[in-house]
């Protein structure tokens, strides 16, 4: 197994601290224009043919890269998260799954500290592996940290929602699609999935594992800009794309706008689902285009992640983005609506309930159409039909 461990001093982090938010521990107000600052870098390595890579990425420290570790929160909290994306009123008990590979040793207990740190009561979690028994598979320290970030964003949205974290014995996508039929099988309502990985001609062997009546699936569309990836080409899943989200003093959104590394793109593989086709998205022909709706991604604009696999000296909080951040935010909004079946044609029926993202860009992509990389009116590739903005109608 991977690990990696955590190098950090507090004289560098308070420094950078200082520069990002203008003071030295700024936990309520993170994304100010200052915090483009950030540096970032993923914590999954770049996967080999037939696995997946987790989607997250963690705020560095400007000169040797190491994480920004702290002692504190730093980056949005679950009240703000709940506040901009309008769902502040809304509760439910339905089971939120988390699939993700192999599994934190420390998950119910850093979970547990990240929930009392913001007020959201005890968490009702149960971990399985990917058959369903409670032998957990072995641990690695980048798919660890995505893990906790799943956990405590499923948290921050929904605090009364049940979660079931299924680990995987492994990235391949063969383990994450078993994940995916046991999280089925235990009577998730959701499923959100934070990873994804190169198209491949066979992946269409694996749909069957994302399509199950009556659960949402949300995958992350990736973070490496303009490019499909799998799973989250498959007709049958919300495809969650990136923003770059920065708020005002009283907490409501300022801007909202696409985060440059959002993945996009055309299927080569998968064909257009008639969600698409009967709502006016004409591109990508007649393949299926990515994404479908969209939450905050952008590291510079990122959210507080407690975490302690791997780090050092306490210092065990981080500021986390990707869209690894966006997919767990989705699915647990739809874990607070009541649509039955699969939700995402609703967000293409219902795009008036949704914020629409209507600049920023993940590239250039000249021949499918910039509407894939560029966003405007509508539905765009990076932020598919947009945010959700305070109304759980399409959900």
């Amino acid at each position: 197994m991977t690990h990696r461990h955590i190098l950090t001093t507090a004289a560098a982090t308070a420094t950078l601290l200082a520069l990002i938010t203008g003071t030295a521990a700024a936990a309520t107000a993170p994304a100010t224009a200052s915090a483009q600052l950030r540096s970032s870098k993923r914590i999954c390595a770049v996967a080999a043919a037939g696995f997946a890579a987790c989607q997250a990425r963690v705020v560095t420290n400007g000169w040797v890269l190491h994480p920004m570790a702290t002692t504190g929160p730093t980056g949005y909290t679950p009240a703000q998260l709940r506040k901009v994306y309008g769902v502040a009123g809304f509760t439910s008990t339905a089971k939120i799954a988390i699939v993700d590979a192999y599994a934190h040793p420390n998950a119910a207990a850093d979970l547990a500290v990240y929930r009392q740190q913001f007020g959201l009561g005890t968490a009702n979690l149960t971990q399985v592996n990917q058959s369903g028994g409670t032998t957990l598979p072995g641990g690695d320290t980048g798919w660890g940290q995505e893990e906790m970030l799943d956990l405590e964003m499923a948290s921050a949205i929904c605090p009364a929602c049940s979660i079931l974290y299924v680990g995987a014995n492994s990235a391949s996508f063969n383990d994450l699609a078993a994940a995916v039929n046991t999280a089925a099988g235990q009577g998730a309502k959701v499923i959100s999935n934070s990873y994804g990985g190169r198209e491949f001609a066979t992946e269409t062997s694996l749909a069957a594992a994302y399509s199950h009546p009556g659960v949402a699936i949300t995958v992350s569309s990736g973070d490496s800009a303009y490019g499909a990836q799998a799973p989250a080409a498959f007709n049958t899943v919300t495809a969650v794309g990136g923003t770059t989200l920065k708020l005002k003093a009283d907490g409501t959104r300022n801007t909202e706008t696409v985060w440059s590394g959002a993945g996009s793109g055309c299927s080569a593989y998968i064909g257009k689902p008639s969600f698409q086709s009967a709502n006016g998205v004409t591109a990508c022909s007649n393949k299926r285009a990515i994404a479908d709706v969209s939450a905050v991604a952008d590291p510079a604009t990122g959210v507080a992640v407690y975490d302690t696999y791997g780090s050092t000296g306490g210092l065990n909080w981080y500021v986390f983005g990707g869209t690894s951040v966006a997919a767990p935010i989705v699915g647990a909004i739809y874990a607070l609506g009541s649509t039955a079946g699969v939700p995402t044609a609703n967000a293409y029926a219902s795009r008036s309930s949704l914020f629409d993202v209507t600049s920023g860009s993940n590239g250039r992509c000249n021949r499918v159409g910039a509407v894939v990389c560029t966003a405007g009116p509508g539905w765009d590739g990076p932020s598919g039909n947009g945010t959700p903005n305070g109304n759980l109608a399409p959900f």
